[in-house]
């Protein structure tokens, strides 16, 4: 359960409002609940804070009506205020230099440090400062402790989703009548722009506003007017009940829905505002505004296009030039290599040709020796099978005779005791030393039989051999 101070804190940093009784007071009115109260401030469709907050928008000194289209002054901008400049409608391609909110270029993070220069790049990237927030605070920055509680870094792109989501379940599901807008958070979309070479097509959405419903289904709805915004613009959009609506409709000082703008990224954490629309407008009274900006705007985008590809072309060239260097380099190494690898080769065929002729020698000495070892070991084996066969007992009932054919087509004759094993008779046939391999099987033809090593234990009655039996040696290999 989130605590009276986390409540309070979090408040003021998504409202801007300074004043800790004003907020207590805001909050206890709605019963601590934190939708419902930051419901009711930007449900007023306006950015001016109440009377009796500290807190008042930082921009440039300017005179003009209540829609926030002023003239600029003289006076040059501060850092975190827009500068105010020709009204949306008026001629002339409108610059305003607005600095975004903090939670929007750090996107929340969780800890942002206090009193860090204007501008400054915080380790690990993050980029801090502070806050002079357009719309939200004055321009002397806000206090730290109310912008440590901002929303999660993931937030951003979840609120995008959400309002696509939504606006497409009110007003249409395909891009063909729509302007499409990306799901991304508003410095993800910006940085899409800049890389795309287009201008950004923002609008900011005031469910509650009754002009809303309108100008969504037959000016943004258009077929024609979201054809051209498709074509020619990244478009954003973000519901000013979501936190990050809110930021941007307090930075951009939207006093009057529907409202719409083009922006451009500027330098840093900085935007150029090329035009506002606020109220009202139809498909055709868009169309030719934003017509307009993109035709003002063009030689901008011409020019930064152009810049890339002059980057992009003296990188080609430097990176062939590169490569032709790199090119010689190799070749010179590799004529040096290949005249040091040949030394080398000529060495070790030498010395290859010296090994193998002691390995043979030793390959043949070793063979020789394993010969006799094996022969020696063979000899053995068979003087000590012959041995445990005992010697021939004479015919009778309890004598089996058994006849064994090699694979040479030699023959040998012997009788066994009819309570003998199988193994008896393959060690009979191992004494002979008529085999040069160790692995074969005895096998009888009629039936075909093997006495394979599952009958090595069984008796020679057991096997049906007795009282003659007539089997044949069959190699394994």
């Amino acid at each position: 359960m989130v605590d009276v101070a986390d409540k309070l804190a979090y408040f003021q940093a998504i409202t801007g409002l300074e004043d800790p009784d004003l907020c207590t007071e805001i909050l206890a009115a709605h019963g601590w609940d934190l939708e419902l109260a930051i419901s009711s401030i930007t449900s007023t469709n306006t950015t001016t804070p109440p009377a009796n907050s500290t807190t008042t928008p930082a921009v440039a000194t300017s005179s003009g009506d209540d829609r926030g289209v002023t003239r600029s002054s003289s006076e040059p901008p501060r850092f975190g205020a827009p500068e105010r400049s020709e009204a949306a409608a008026g001629p002339g391609l409108a610059w305003k230099i607005v600095t975004l909110p903090i939670s929007v270029i750090s996107g929340g993070l969780g800890l942002i440090s206090g009193a860090i220069g204007l501008g400054l790049w915080a380790a690990g990237g993050v980029l801090s400062y502070s806050m002079g927030m357009v719309g939200l605070g004055s321009g002397s920055g806000r206090n730290s402790e109310a912008s440590a509680r901002l929303v999660p870094l993931s937030a951003a792109a979840s609120e995008a989703m959400e309002f696509v989501a939504a606006f497409e379940r009110d007003y249409g599901t395909t891009t063909m009548t729509r302007p499409n807008f990306v799901s991304q958070g508003f410095m993800d979309a910006l940085q899409r722009s800049r890389n795309e070479f287009k201008l950004l097509f923002v609008y900011l959405h005031s469910p509650d506003h009754p002009d809303t419903p309108l100008f969504c289904e037959r000016t943004l709805c258009s077929e024609a007017l979201a054809a051209f915004v498709n074509e020619n613009f990244v478009a954003w959009g973000g519901s000013i009940r979501a936190s990050e609506g809110f930021k941007m409709s307090n930075s951009l000082k939207a006093s009057r829905f529907p409202f719409c703008a083009v922006v451009m990224a500027a330098t840093n954490q900085r935007i150029a505002l090329l035009q506002q629309v606020e109220g009202p407008k139809s498909p055709e009274e868009m169309l030719t505004i934003l017509q307009k900006v993109l035709e003002e705007s063009a030689p901008v985008l011409v020019a930064g296009r152009l810049e890339a590809e002059e980057r992009r072309t003296n990188m080609r060239l430097r990176e062939e030039q590169d490569a032709a260097y790199q090119a010689a380099l190799e070749a010179d190494q590799a004529r040096e290599r290949q005249k040091r690898e040949e030394q080398e080769r000529l060495e070790r065929e030498a010395a290859e040709a010296e090994r193998k002729r002691k390995e043979e020698e030793e390959a043949l000495e070793r063979a020789a020796r394993e010969a006799a070892e094996k022969e020696a070991a063979l000899a053995r084996m068979r003087q000590e099978k012959a041995l445990s066969l005992g010697d021939e007992p004479e015919k009778g009932p309890n004598v089996t005779q058994v006849l064994v054919r090699f694979p040479n087509g030699e023959r040998k004759e012997r009788r066994f005791h009819s309570t003998s094993t199988i193994q008896s008779l393959y060690d009979y046939v191992d004494s002979l030393g008529c085999l040069e391999t160790e692995n074969y099987s005895l096998v009888s033809n009629f039936p075909r039989v093997i006495y394979g090593p599952e009958k090595l234990s069984s008796s020679l009655k057991e096997a049906g051999l007795h009282p003659q039996a007539s089997l044949f040696v069959e190699s394994n290999s």
